[in-house]
């Protein structure tokens, strides 16, 4: 009797931290923190095939994306697949491409990005891109490797799923993401 006793406590003991620990990730995982694997080379050399990153989903419910913030998002007219691209315009900015520089006219004044991320050996053709009111304009760091908005176009936010926010592998690569400043 008292060892049915005794395997029935320890049961209920492990049901009891089960339940506890599923109502504390279960919502964690749903609505703050996402696990991202990268797939292809888009991003290298940011991120590279395999890569293991945590996505930040909280953020742009209380804030605006930033330029400069690398985000996981579903491509306009794709909801099956997760891209990772880079933000480059913001709303109601163009952006232009010009021979591998990146030009963003915003309110009458022209920036040309400084992008030490991306190999200098890039050479693009000439494109323009114009965002919408909620709207961002994505690039791939890999700018020869990448299908971005000089494919698809702007994105609308609803499409975002978070911003990458960790690197959790490899291990050696663990890292706080920080978006450049520009």
């Amino acid at each position: 009797m008292n060892f049915a006793r005794n395997l029935l406590v320890n049961i209920l003991d492990i049901v009891k931290v089960v339940i506890i620990s599923a109502a504390i990730i279960i919502p964690i995982r749903t609505f703050v923190f996402q696990p991202f694997f990268v797939r292809g080379t888009s991003m290298e050399p940011s991120f590279y095939n395999g890569d293991y990153l945590i996505i930040d989903e909280l953020s742009y419910r209380v804030r605006e994306p930033q330029r400069g913030e690398v985000v996981v998002f579903r491509p306009p007219g794709n909801d099956t697949q997760f891209y990772i691209k880079r933000i480059i315009g913001l709303p109601g900015e163009k952006v232009t491409i010009d021979k591998g520089t990146v030009s963003v006219f915003t309110e009458g004044n022209e920036i040309v990005l400084k992008e030490p991320y991306i190999s200098k050996d890039v050479i693009d053709g000439n494109k323009q891109i114009i965002a919408g009111p909620g709207e961002y304009i994505l690039l791939g760091d890999n700018r020869g490797h990448s299908s971005d908005s000089r494919v698809f176009g702007p994105v609308p936010t609803k499409n975002f799923v978070g911003r990458v926010f960790i690197t959790a592998w490899p291990i050696t690569d663990f890292a706080i993401f920080a978006a450049p400043a520009y």
